[in-house]
């Protein structure tokens, strides 16, 4: 049986948050792996179409990250800090190389729901309504269901 999972994303209506939800056959021990081991994360994370090579990542309380995924001969970098890495949440920044004043604070999740499988609450606050609706119309909503799409292939087939 071959189900496809679906993604949540919300935009909020009183702040500038955007939140997505998720559901995977996972535990949260391996989410958060996917999310803090950096040759994990650089095979699922964004689109198809996208490649992405990992250049720093500390995944501990004061440390930074910074990734660039390439398309059709073109680079985007994005980077951030980690706040707090814990076995069930992450909060770190976000930020878009090419946008670098618009900064999100992002807070990851990891719900068990028993029997393998876990919720991943993240929510993003930016600092505007017209920053949160851009991301939106970014096309970020088809990264993010590409990329969970590629992690729940590698969870199903052992790599997390």
């Amino acid at each position: 049986m071959n189900t496809v999972a679906e993604t949540t994303i919300e935009a909020d209506p009183k702040v500038p948050v955007i939140r997505t939800t998720r559901d995977f056959t996972a535990t949260p021990e391996q989410l958060f792996r996917a999310h803090t081991d950096p040759e994990l994360f650089a095979q699922w994370v964004g689109p198809d179409s996208t490649r992405t090579r990992v250049v720093e990542w500390d995944a501990r309380p004061g440390g930074s990250w910074r990734f660039v995924s390439s398309h059709d001969g073109q680079e985007f970098a994005f980077r951030g800090c980690f706040h707090d890495v814990r076995p069930d949440r992450i909060v770190q920044t976000f930020t878009f190389e090419g946008q670098p004043d618009g900064v999100a604070l992002e807070t990851l999740r990891f719900e068990d729901l028993g029997d393998g499988r876990t919720r991943l609450h993240a929510q993003s606050l930016v600092d505007s309504f017209a920053d949160r609706d851009a991301w939106l119309a970014s096309g970020m909503e088809t990264g993010v269901n590409e990329g969970y799409a590629k992690l729940d292939t590698m969870l199903a087939d052992g790599s997390v």
